[in-house]
C-alpha cells in the first residue's frame, strides 16, 4: 500500500464527504415515491440548461478520432449539490456507441494532491440507470437527483485513490442515452475516456500515463468490457494498462434473467437490462410484451436501479410477455442482444485481473438454483464468473486472481472487494508479479451462446 500523506486538497475531500455522508444516507432511505418526481424534475431542469453535453461543432463528429477532446471545463467537485474545494475537469469526447456509430461521451478527472500524473485509475461507477441525467458527471457538476445518489455516494471511494497518488478518471460509461447493461458500449466509452483524459493538458495526464481500471457491479461491466476490447479497439491504451480489478460481474445476461426471475429484491433489474439492450441495438420489444409488460417497460424507461430494487417482487419474464413468447429464446431480437452481451464470447484480456464474486444471494432474496446456472450473489451468477475466469486461464491469461465470498451477497461482497482491489492495483503499479489462482478456481457454468427455442 502507498503511504497516505494528507494534503490540503485531500483534507478538503475528507471534510466535504464527512459533512455530506449523513444527509446522503438519510435521503437514500426515503421512499422513492416521495422523492423521485421532485428529484427527477430538478435534475431535468438543470440538465436542460447544460449545453456542455451537446456536440455543436461545425465539423462532423465522425471526422474526429475516438478519444479526441471536443469540450473542456473545470469546476468544483460537488457532492449532493454542495460544492467542495476539490476541482474536477470534465471532457466531452468522441467515442462510438454499441453499433459502432460516432457519439459523444463525457468523463470527469480529479487530480491527486500528491500525484505526478504518471499513474491514474479509471474508476467505473455503478450508477446503473436508464436516465442519462444520473451519470456521475452530472452529480459532480452539481445536479441532484434520486438516481444520482449512487454517484454521490461513490465519492467516498475516490478518497483512498487520490491519497495514494492516483489521478482518478470517472467516465459516464452508459453513454448519453444511458444504455444500461450494454457492455460493449460501456467498454468503448471507458477506453475513449482514458484516451481523452490523456490528451487534455488540463488533466495532468499524458499519453505515457499508466492506468489501472476498477469497478464494481455496473462498474465491473464497464471495466471488464474495456479490458476485453482494449487489444483490438484501443491498443494504444492497452499498452498502458497495468490491470483491472472488479467485483460482482455480469457475464451472461441470459442466465441472469433466469436467476433473478421471481426474486424479491432484484427482479425489477431484468426489464431494465432488456430496455437498455433494446436502446443500444435499436430493438423494438413492444410486439412481444403483454399489457402488463408494456406498463412496466413504460414506467422503467428512465428509471434508476433505485426505482427497481424491491419494487417488483416475484416478477418473471413470463409475466411480461405474451404467452407465445414465454421462452425468452423464442424472441429473436432478445437472443441476438444477449449473445452480443455475453462476455464468454468476447476476447480474452491481455492484462492481469482481480475478480471478486459473492455467492450468498439468499440474503438478498434470490433463492433460485437452476440447472446450468446455480446460485449467485442475488443478481450476478457466481458460476458464470467462475466459468469466465477459468476460460481465461485455459486461453493463456494465467494472471487471474479470483475471490468468491460464499456468505456475502452482492452488496456485502463490495466491502472486502474495495480494499483488496486497491492493494492489488498498488502492487501492479509497483511492478510486482500478478498472483494467479488458475488451477484453484472451482468449475463454472458453460458460457456458450444461447440458441433459438425449438419449434
Amino acid at each position: 500500500m502507498h503511504r497516505i500523506a494528507p494534503g490540503k486538497l485531500a483534507t478538503a475531500v475528507f471534510t466535504a464527504l464527512a459533512v455530506t455522508a449523513v444527509p446522503l444516507a438519510t435521503t437514500a432511505s426515503a421512499a422513492p415515491s416521495t422523492l423521485a418526481p421532485q428529484a427527477s424534475s430538478a435534475a431535468a431542469a438543470a440538465a436542460a440548461k447544460d449545453t456542455f453535453y451537446t456536440y455543436d461543432g461545425s465539423k462532423p463528429l465522425a471526422s474526429y478520432a475516438p478519444g479526441d477532446v471536443l469540450k473542456t471545463r473545470t469546476m468544483n467537485y460537488h457532492v449532493l449539490g454542495i460544492g467542495t474545494p476539490v476541482k474536477a475537469t470534465q471532457l466531452l469526447f468522441r467515442t462510438v456507441d454499441a453499433k459502432g456509430r460516432p457519439s459523444a461521451g463525457v468523463t470527469s478527472i480529479v487530480r491527486s494532491p500528491s500525484g505526478d500524473g504518471s499513474k491514474a485509475v479509471s474508476y467505473q461507477s455503478f450508477y446503473d440507470s436508464l436516465d442519462p441525467e444520473h451519470g456521475p458527471s452530472r452529480a459532480i457538476a452539481g445536479d441532484v437527483s434520486l438516481g444520482g445518489l449512487i454517484a454521490n455516494g461513490e465519492s467516498l471511494l475516490m478518497v483512498p485513490l487520490l491519497l495514494a497518488g492516483y489521478n482518478v478518471v470517472i467516465p459516464d460509461t452508459e453513454g448519453q442515452t444511458a444504455n444500461f447493461a450494454a457492455g460493449p458500449e460501456y467498454g468503448t466509452n471507458t477506453l475513449d475516456s482514458i484516451r481523452a483524459a490523456s490528451r487534455s493538458p488540463e488533466t495532468g495526464l499524458n499519453p505515457t500515463t499508466r492506468f489501472g481500471m476498477a469497478g464494481y457491479s455496473g462498474g465491473a461491466i464497464a471495466t471488464h468490457w474495456a479490458a476485453a476490447l482494449a487489444p483490438s479497439y484501443a491498443p494504444d491504451v492497452n499498452r498502458r494498462l497495468v490491470g483491472y480489478a472488479e467485483g460482482g460481474l455480469l457475464v451472461n445476461p441470459a442466465h441472469n434473467l433466469k436467476y433473478i426471475g421471481g426474486s424479491s429484491i432484484w427482479a425489477g433489474v431484468a426489464p431494465m437490462a432488456v430496455i437498455g439492450a433494446a436502446r443500444a441495438y435499436d430493438i423494438d420489444f413492444t410486439p412481444y410484451l403483454n399489457s402488463y409488460g408494456l406498463q412496466v417497460f413504460k414506467k422503467l424507461e428512465k428509471a434508476s436501479i433505485i426505482n427497481a430494487l424491491g419494487q417488483y417482487p416475484g416478477l418473471t419474464w413470463k409475466k411480461l410477455v405474451k404467452p407465445q413468447y414465454e421462452n425468452p429464446n423464442s424472441v429473436a431480437p432478445f437472443l441476438e442482444a444477449v449473445n452480443k452481451l455475453n462476455l464468454g464470447s468476447a476476447a480474452t484480456p491481455q492484462i492481469p485481473g482481480y475478480i471478486a464474486q459473492g455467492n450468498g444471494g439468499v440474503f438478498e432474496g434470490t433463492l433460485s438454483n437452476l440447472p446450468g446456472i446455480g446460485r449467485g450473489d442475488g443478481v450476478m451468477v457466481a458460476g458464470d464468473v467462475r466459468g469466465l475466469a477459468r476460460q481465461y486461464c485455459d486461453k493463456g491469461n494465467a494472471a487471474i486472481k479470483y475471490d468468491q465470498f460464499e456468505l456475502l451477497s452482492h452488496v456485502g461482497a463490495a466491502v472486502p472487494w474495495a480494499p483488496t482491489a486497491l492493494g492489488w492495483l498498488n502492487d501492479r503499479f509497483a511492478g510486482k508479479k500478478a498472483p494467479s489462482d488458475c488451477g484453484r478456481i472451482p468449475a463454472g457454468n458453460s458460457l456458450e451462446p444461447e440458441v433459438p427455442a425449438a419449434g
